[in-house]
């Protein structure tokens, strides 16, 4: 019996998208095998034919000796790039980069936000790095609208219910009158906004300074460059497959 590979699996691998935007796409039947939409949990093995949206995904090729099979880049995001690979959209990130290999970003930053992103080939490793149990942190300086108060970081340091859960512990500390940094394990949609709005706060900017080991440094908004094997090895430890 020919092995089987699971079909969100086997869209990763070749670098079209993650495995959870995989699923999106199944779950649009916008993913045909052999002619025929796909299911949830459905599997592929050697010889079918697996389209998207009517397009043939191009296998991922052999890595050669010495060289990287993907693509890992960190970004400065600036203000007014939406997080999406729907090249319909204006203004979206994989266009505003422009990479001459098929790219998306690793989880997401506002609109209205900016800061440090990661994008990748690599659709394998991103629920490594998004899952909150892994406990990778992620790091940000916030300017709010009215004075920062000792209550204000306390209360949002043990944890807030938005979307209907409590969010995590997380470090919070006062950098200015207006402003504080704030350090997270987890990345739920506009966590941020919505954990100060329960405190009465509105955010007026946002910038993600640091992921894990990786930090924004002089990179100037707008500009991207590739990871370091070090970098990778911090961000990724134990992972050899890049």
């Amino acid at each position: 019996m020919q092995p089987t590979t699971r079909l969100n699996k086997y869209i990763a691998e070749t670098g079209f998208c993650s495995r959870r935007e995989a699923d999106r796409l199944i779950g649009e039947r916008r993913v045909t095998v052999n002619g025929i939409p796909a299911g949830t949990g459905a599997v592929v093995g050697e010889g079918d034919a697996v389209l998207v949206d009517g397009q043939s995904l191009k296998a991922r090729t052999a890595k050669k000796p010495g060289a990287r099979r993907h693509v890992y880049i960190a970004l400065n995001k600036p203000v007014g790039v939406t997080c999406t690979t729907e090249r319909t959209v204006k203004g979206n990130i994989v266009d505003f980069v422009g990479h001459e290999q098929r790219i998306f970003p690793i989880g997401r930053l506002d609109k209205e936000s900016e800061g440090l992103i990661l994008m990748t080939s690599n659709g394998d490793i991103v629920n490594q790095i998004l899952r909150a149990e892994h406990h990778h942190e992620k790091e940000y300086l916030v300017a709010v609208n009215k004075p920062v108060t000792e209550e204000f970081l306390r209360g949002m340091a043990r944890g807030v219910r938005i979307h209907n859960q409590m969010t995590l512990p997380c470090r919070t500390s006062r950098i200015a009158k207006f402003g504080f940094r704030i350090v997270l394990t987890q990345g739920l949609n506009r966590q941020i906004r919505l954990m100060s709005a329960e405190f009465g706060y509105r955010v007026t900017q946002l910038r993600r300074v640091r992921i894990d080991n990786l930090k924004l440094g002089a990179l100037k908004p707008g500009a991207w460059r590739n990871l370091t094997d070090v970098e990778l090895r911090g961000l990724l430890p134990g992972h050899t497959d890049w």
